[in-house]
């Protein structure tokens, strides 16, 4: 069974994001080993959401998904120095096909700050990925992943949701534009240089800044070198800080704060200009005190999320149609997937009767064409009994179909046979969607 717990923008504080976002790499490994029922994990954690899903086991010996929840919380709370009870109230629960629905909406941008932006489909894909490099996916959660990347595909090509190239700092950029009166007369320090940051430089040079210069509180200078900008090292960085116009932070050096409040307003005395910081890092990358140092203006995720503007309804209409046919299709391949196990069976137990009526027909002497009708009789036989297997398996009725091929066919028993995830492609016999 699919689960999924999510934390994200629109319902979590900023403070308890924070925590979220720096429960390191291997939260995956630790969630997985939460308890015995989680069979696997992916986890999703971006500057507005930490989203973990959940393949677990559905049997006798597991049949509620709270044990496993609760154990997987706890792990949670431990990683992220949050009270259990925070992270319970914080956290959102899905499963089911609300898993697939909501995971499709994200991958698509609906549930994004900058509605359609273009960063979170890349942040899935890699989320998967990641997880893959850890032996931490099944093949519910392979499934569940690629046919989000499909569904963010089918938004962008089918609506206007994402034309305009939209992301977050993009978003920053739009409503900061009303504090600079010219971009290309602008002094921009970019602080970080890793992916965001590179999304981070195209939106400005967009909006026309010219005068870009980087700072890597890591040292490195390779994104300065390849995007021809003026690297700024630890010896002048302060100073550069507080001679620039706007300041774009977007760094995952998070140990300290890339700006304090107290050390800023004291280089910047005597300025005889508005400073505008925008702050696009989770945790913060600069000290949020630094909103009541005068002539200074900080823009964060926290502003950003409260003047997200509200998109064109038709627009989000159409995407969300699409976002919701795409669950329905997966759930109706998921419903199929849960009767292989009796279509292998059935197969099964056909096979062996014609194999033995063949070999019987060979000891009597019979002509090949017999042989060759009675394989296409099993064969029509097997490919109409699991046509309307898979049909009845779509409504929702697939157990019923399963109970009576145990009934119908005596011998035909799936216990302890291969899990429909496992099942070789052959397996699944006509009709078969495969998620």
């Amino acid at each position: 069974m699919l689960v999924a717990l999510t934390a994200h923008q629109r319902s979590t504080p900023l403070a308890s994001l924070e925590r979220l976002s720096v429960i390191g790499d291997e939260v995956g490994t630790r969630l997985t080993e939460a308890h015995e029922a989680i069979q696997g994990a992916v986890v999703l954690a971006t500057c507005n959401r930490f989203e973990a899903y959940f393949d677990l086991r559905d049997d006798a010996d597991f049949p509620s998904t709270i044990p496993a929840m609760d154990a997987a919380m706890e792990e949670i709370a431990k990683l992220s120095d949050l009270p259990y009870r925070t992270v319970r109230e914080t956290v959102d629960f899905a499963h089911g096909n609300k898993v697939a629905h909501h995971l499709f909406s994200v991958a698509s941008g609906l549930d994004s700050v900058a509605v359609g932006e273009d960063e979170i489909a890349g942040q899935v894909r890699r989320a998967l990925d990641d997880a893959r490099r850890g032996g931490l996916t099944t093949a519910p959660l392979e499934h569940l992943f690629q046919r989000a990347t499909e569904t963010s595909r089918a938004v962008k090509n089918s609506t206007r949701i994402g034309e305009s190239g939209r992301s977050l700092v993009r978003l920053a950029l739009e409503l900061a534009s009303s504090r600079v009166a010219d971009w290309s007369a602008a002094r921009v320090l970019l602080v970080g240089t890793g992916r965001y940051a590179a999304a981070s430089l195209a939106a400005l040079r967009d909006k026309g800044a010219v005068d870009v210069r980087v700072h890597s509180r890591s040292g490195r200078s390779r994104f300065a070198q390849r995007e021809h900008l003026v690297a700024v090292d630890a010896e002048h960085y302060a100073a550069e800080a507080a001679a620039a116009d706007v300041i774009v932070t977007c760094t995952t050096t998070t140990d300290t704060y890339a700006l304090t409040a107290a050390e800023h307003a004291a280089r910047r005395a005597g300025a005889d200009r508005t400073q505008l910081i925008i702050d696009l890092g989770l945790p913060r990358n600069v000290d949020p005190a630094l909103r009541d140092v005068p002539d200074i203006e900080l823009l964060d995720l926290e502003t950003i999320r409260v003047h997200a503007p509200i998109d064109e309804f038709a627009t989000l209409g159409e995407a969300r149609e699409i976002v919701a046919g795409a669950a329905a299709r997966h759930a109706a391949a998921r419903r199929v997937h849960e009767v292989a196990p009796s279509v292998v069976a059935m197969r099964g137990y056909i096979t062996g009767i014609l194999d033995d009526e063949i070999e019987r027909a060979r000891l009597r002497g019979e002509a090949p064409q017999v042989e060759a009708a009675l394989r296409h009789f099993s064969g029509v036989l097997l490919h109409r009994l699991i046509a309307q297997g898979h049909t009845l398996a779509s409504s929702g009725s697939g157990s019923a179909w399963a109970d009576a091929v145990r009934t119908v066919f005596p011998g035909a028993d799936d216990s302890g046979r291969t899990s429909p995830d496992e099942a070789a492609p052959g397996d699944l016999g006509a009709g078969a969607e495969r998620s």
